[in-house]
């Protein structure tokens, strides 16, 4: 690892099955990206791959490798080489790949044939964010170690994927304590553009845009999160929990994203619009 941008993590599927000892399951924020990566390389669909987070990554092959980049498109090199996107890339042994900035989109995907062989903690290779469970964010001068190939054989050669369209549009559901806020919290929350906060992560989205009023006082006993859940503290601005979301929560859900939705959530960066489709 030369340099890992702004925040790189490693990412599988995720850790499902432990939030009754408080661990969410966290895994890749755009999961369809990540299993695109890892079959384009022949890797099951749960292997570990790098999660890169608004480019700036570069990276030496230490012996020669088959690669795959996928999710938000950034200008990518190999030793001052164009190199492609969403299909099988070879690295000889001592070539840098470099990463630019994503001109749409916030995480690109990079899976190695083999998959990325950091240890396991229960059972996910993935970093959680919230909790500090799995490895440590990349940091420069990082040697990842990769698994051996499996049986399988790359059989893709290119994959067609559509440019992520603006503003996102995100299908919702309505939340479980609808009832604790004013009737037109619903109809603001369906009606209005929301602008993406920077104090976001892969915790969740904060959102910008007309304050959405309670309808009644007091607060909740903690309930259960899920990824998705829309979340509304007094202050009224809503919080969009995203995959290392925590498992319990004491503020009103008005609304959940459908989870086909969740991973086009995770591509918007701060600044973006989003807007709410009932």
């Amino acid at each position: 690892m030369l340099a890992p941008g702004p925040r790189t993590t490693v990412q599988d599927t995720g850790r499902p099955g432990w939030a009754g000892i408080g661990v969410t399951r966290s895994g890749a924020a755009d999961r369809p990206s990540a299993a695109l990566a890892n079959r384009l390389v022949g890797n099951p669909g749960s292997a570990a791959v790098l999660e890169v987070t608004a480019g700036g990554l570069r990276v030496r092959a230490g012996r020669a490798l088959l690669v795959a980049l996928t999710g938000a498109p950034a200008p990518t090199d190999v030793d001052g080489r164009a190199a492609p996107w969403n299909a099988p890339l070879p690295l000889p042994a001592g070539a840098v790949l470099t990463l630019g900035t994503p001109s749409a989109g916030l995480r690109s995907y990079l899976a190695v044939r083999g998959g990325i062989d950091v240890p396991e903690v229960l059972g996910s290779r993935s970093t959680d964010t919230l909790s500090g469970l799995g490895p440590a964010p990349l940091r420069a001068g990082d040697r990842l170690p990769v698994g051996p190939p499996g049986a399988d054989q790359p059989v893709v050669d290119v994959a067609p994927v559509a440019p992520p369209g603006r503003p996102v549009v995100l299908r919702v559901l309505p939340g479980p304590r609808r009832d604790w806020l004013a009737p037109e919290a619903w109809a603001a929350l369906t009606t209005a553009e929301w602008t993406v906060a920077p104090a976001s992560d892969r915790v969740g989205l904060r959102l910008a845009g007309p304050a959405l009023v309670r309808a009644r006082e007091g607060e909740l006993a903690s309930e259960g999160l899920v990824p998705g859940a829309l979340q509304v503290p007094p202050d009224g601005a809503p919080v969009l929990f995203l995959v290392d979301h925590p498992v319990t929560g004491g503020y009103p859900v008005l609304a959940v994203v459908v989870t086909d939705d969740l991973p086009a959530a995770g591509q918007v960066r701060p600044g973006d619009v989003l807007r709410f489709r009932a």
